[in-house]
């Protein structure tokens, strides 16, 4: 063994060492996202207009200092707050689904204020009248009516405690016991020495809890709140008054909240798809490429313990679309290994010796696979650029994805290979051959092919445009979506009828395969209203709030614009890194073209098939830029080889030979590929069908055009420079 194997060797256990280490115990290295394990994500707005201009720098640092104090009483495991841009706050919440509870703990502004109760009758009855005089205001408070003097005596800045205390003349009901600092001890003994006989109001956002009379002075600083709370509401009271009032009202401007029941069924689709789509790739590599394809399996093995080992070092967040980021990377793996005995099955056709064999397939290999992984890094890193929330995972997994693939494709698969080929036995590595050598003009037929593209874009582009705002989803126009499990099976009609007898307008009802679950789009807030009328209406078919999505018109704008962002500038990469690497502008602008050919398709397909347009969907489309190119990229990688081993040869002939030496790598790779897309798109779950649909097309759609508009256009294009 020479030392050149033994420091690659002490170098693939050390990474595997890495890897095991960062991934075990899995658990307390990989956080589940708020889609695997239930929770809410905010977007919060601080509306600092009516804050003074001196003070609005200043607002949303104390609002989100006040929201995580708020949060972290309310005893919120992994929380995460956090600034985004100048105004905005993200709160995420794992495993808290009481969106009620939440929201309101969060956003209330808890303006604490003490107002006299005017007690002249005279005013009082005019007030009723509804002539409310100057500097008064009325108000209801246990069904009765008080007339508050709009003067502010003290407010809840001097506030030092709140906590929940029970009364016992009540039958145990909760109240909020309130204490002041010194300083707001003092005022609250003047107010109320002053004011003996008189009823105090005690109002929290503008909301009078109570108006009790004052018998004597209170000195000791200490007051109550009472209102018929539950234990939950005066606990939460407490908490907001105990973190602080609010310096600006916050909006909410975007909300993604999963239940439970929805985490554990993302988590338990998305290992069903893993496994099947490893197995299924697993039997086939095995059955085609015998022994070489069990290293082959060993080494995707690998990649996926690298690929959860370095997710636990960086302990980052898996999501669903991560997941599926996973199962992707490991089909797009077995081109590494396809490429490889590819080029070893030409090899030993010429007689070579086996360390030859393996010295030369990996060698001529290795081009090809960097640039093809080269190309989907640059989509997968803009994804992460551009992209939010789950979106970001899926970058992250399938960049280290590629990484690990790159590296146990071409660096662990040749020790193993070289370590075997020290045996003097090992003279042959039989593999089935299920494609003979072709020689089929692929060229002449492009202009078919160049028609029949046309037709097919003009159908779906033309269905995407006609749809108009329809083809967009609330990641991008903004509105909300909630979406419902039925213990029974419902029908989407009914649930119509019911939500057109609670008067909200233009709701849109989707139903999905499982006839359990209902999916429903409003434009505003329309939970409360829905979920009281579902359980009236359905009493005997009881419905669970799985999820909700919440998107601002602003926020959607913003959305919008980053996804374009991410697809321009990812295919601004791609052409300067191709056009750099070939050193022609001509595979740059035939390979765009082509990529453009392929989005274009999954865009049609989703739009034909009546899917929207979201963040995953983007996150899709980036994915098939990244395995188009990486299709053609193999191609062109050829017809540079041939290019200066026929020199005599014209460039049609180069191109056409390119295409048929290739050919069954082409196939092999995208049908290994389609296996795990397959697997997502069948057992992957609803969230994840759009995603994997869109990915189906477009994947479909990069086969054939490497083939039949890439390649040709290399032809087409050379000519023009050549003229």
């Amino acid at each position: 063994m020479t030392k050149n194997l033994q420091w690659r060797i002490a170098l693939a256990l050390g990474v595997l060492i890495f890897a095991l280490v960062g991934m075990l115990p899995l658990k307390d290295k990989i956080n589940l996202g708020l889609d695997l394990q239930g929770g809410m994500h905010l977007l919060l707005k601080v509306d600092t207009s009516k804050v003074p201009e001196e003070a609005r720098e200043d607002a949303p640092i104390k609002a989100l200092e006040i929201i995580r104090n708020r949060i972290d009483e309310f005893g919120v495991k992994e929380l995460s707050v956090y600034r985004q841009g100048t105004d905005g706050i993200v709160v995420q919440l794992p495993g808290v689904t009481d969106r009620d509870r939440a929201r309101e703990l969060i956003g209330k502004t808890a303006l604490l204020e003490f107002k006299l109760v005017e007690d002249d009758m005279d005013l009082y009855s005019k007030a009723l009248e509804g002539q409310v005089p100057d500097g008064y205001e009325l108000k209801s408070v246990e069904k009765e009516k008080i007339l508050l003097k709009e003067d502010v005596l003290l407010t809840g800045d001097t506030l030092v405690n709140a906590e929940v205390k029970f009364d016992q003349s009540r039958f145990n009901e909760p109240y909020v016991a309130i204490e002041f600092n010194a300083k707001g001890s003092s005022v609250f003994s003047n107010i109320t020495g002053a004011n003996v006989g008189k009823r105090l109001a005690i109002v929290l956002d503008g909301k009078v809890h109570s108006a009790p009379r004052i018998n004597e002075r209170i000195p000791s600083g200490k007051a109550s709140i009472t209102g018929r709370f539950t234990v939950d509401e005066a606990s939460d009271l407490a908490i907001i008054l105990r973190a602080g009032t609010l310096p600006a009202p916050i909006y909410i401007e975007e909300e993604r909240t999963v239940g439970p029941l929805l985490g554990r069924d993302s988590i338990n689709s998305g290992i069903r798809a893993s496994i099947i789509g490893l197995i299924l790739i697993f039997i086939f590599m095995v059955a085609y490429y015998l022994f070489a394809g069990m290293v082959a399996s060993f080494a995707m093995l690998l990649n996926f313990v690298i690929i959860l080992g370095t997710l636990g070092w960086i302990h980052t967040t898996l999501t669903l679309p991560g997941i599926a980021g996973m199962i992707l990377t490991i089909g797009m793996a077995v081109d590494a290994n396809v490429l490889i005995y590819e080029r070893m099955r030409e090899e030993m056709a010429t007689g070579k010796h086996m360390r030859s064999v393996i010295s030369f397939g990996y060698d001529k290999a290795y081009s090809a696979i960097l640039d093809s992984n080269i190309t989907t890094l640059i989509a997968a890193a803009l994804l992460f650029q551009f992209g939010s929330g789950p979106i970001k995972g899926f970058g992250v997994t399938l960049s280290i994805g590629l990484m690990a693939s790159m590296f146990t494709g071409i660096f662990v698969t040749r020790i193993i290979f070289e370590l075997i080929s020290t045996n003097k036995k090992f003279t042959k590595l039989p593999m089935l051959k299920l494609f003979p050598k072709t020689n089929i003009d692929f060229i002449g037929k492009r202009w078919i092919a160049y028609t029949l593209s046309a037709i097919v874009l003009l159908a779906g582009l033309g269905t995407f445009f006609m749809r108009g705002e329809k083809m967009y989803g609330i990641d991008f126009t903004g509105g909300q979506i909630q979406e419902y499990s039925f213990l029974k099976p419902i029908v989407a009609e009914d649930v119509r009828k019911t939500i057109d007898a609670t008067g909200i307008k233009d709701a849109t009802i989707q139903q999905f395969t499982n006839k359990n679950q209902v999916l429903v789009k409003t434009a505003l807030d329309e939970t409360a209203k829905i979920g009281d009328a579902f359980k009236s209406s359905f009493s005997d078919n009881p419905s669970e709030l799985l999820r909700v999505e919440k998107v601002g018109p602003s926020v959607g704008k913003h959305l919008k614009k980053n996804a374009f962002l991410a697809l321009m500038w990812s295919l601004a990469g791609i052409l300067i890194y191709v056009g750099i690497r070939f050193k022609n502008i001509a595979f740059a602008s035939a390979g765009i073209i082509a990529l453009f050919h392929d989005i274009f398709m999954g865009m049609g397909a989703l739009a034909i098939s009546g899917g929207e347009m979201d963040l995953n969907i983007i996150a899709a489309l980036l994915t098939i830029a990244g395995y188009s190119i990486n299709d053609t990229i193999v191609i062109y990688d050829r017809i540079r080889e041939n290019t200066k081993l026929y020199r005599k040869a014209s460039m049609k002939e180069i191109v056409n030979m390119s295409v048929n030496q290739t050919l069954s790598r082409t196939v092999l790779t995208s049908f290994m590929t389609l296996l795990a897309v397959i697997s997502i798109f069948l057992f992957g779950g609803e969230v994840l069908r759009p995603f994997s649909f869109v990915l189906l097309a477009g994947m479909i759609s990069g086969v054939y055009s490497t083939v039949y508009i890439a390649s040709p256009l290399v032809i087409s294009w050379s000519a023009k420079q050549s003229k």
